[in-house]
């Protein structure tokens, strides 16, 4: 069994791709105007308009509605890509900030208030487990 994506149900699937475009500087590629993929190497993060919930099972999707899920990130220097970010509206949850298992984190959110991490491992150990 492999993970291969991750999917956000959200009621604007342009605007969270076009954010997801920003961040990552990888451009979304479109099946429907109601589905969308942003894919960087083995992972993609797929983004799909709630017009689709009822394929799979209506209403079992909200959009907006996650409290509890961090996407994640692998960036070469977190500190050059919030410079690179700072005061394009992005909604910084902090600054970078290294964390005790060897990671330094920026947590910010994306316009359906999904949090997203970016982050570049900085302790030997971290670096040796992200192959960098």
């Amino acid at each position: 069994m492999n993970l291969v994506s991750i999917r956000i149900i959200t009621e604007d699937v342009a605007r969270l791709a076009a954010f997801y475009e920003h961040v990552t500087g990888t451009i979304a590629s479109w099946s429907t105007e109601d589905f969308a993929e942003i894919t960087m190497g083995p992972a993609t993060l797929a983004i799909g308009s709630t017009r689709t919930v009822p394929l799979f099972a209506p209403g079992s999707a909200e959009a907006g509605a996650n409290r509890s899920v961090v996407i994640e990130f692998l960036v070469d220097d977190v500190d050059a890509v919030h410079a690179a970010l700072g005061g394009r509206g992005e909604e910084f949850v902090n600054a970078p900030t290294t964390l005790p298992w060897g990671n330094r984190s920026l947590l910010l959110r994306d316009p359906d208030g999904n949090l997203v991490n970016l982050f570049t491992p900085v302790t030997p150990a971290a670096r040796a487990k992200f192959g960098v």
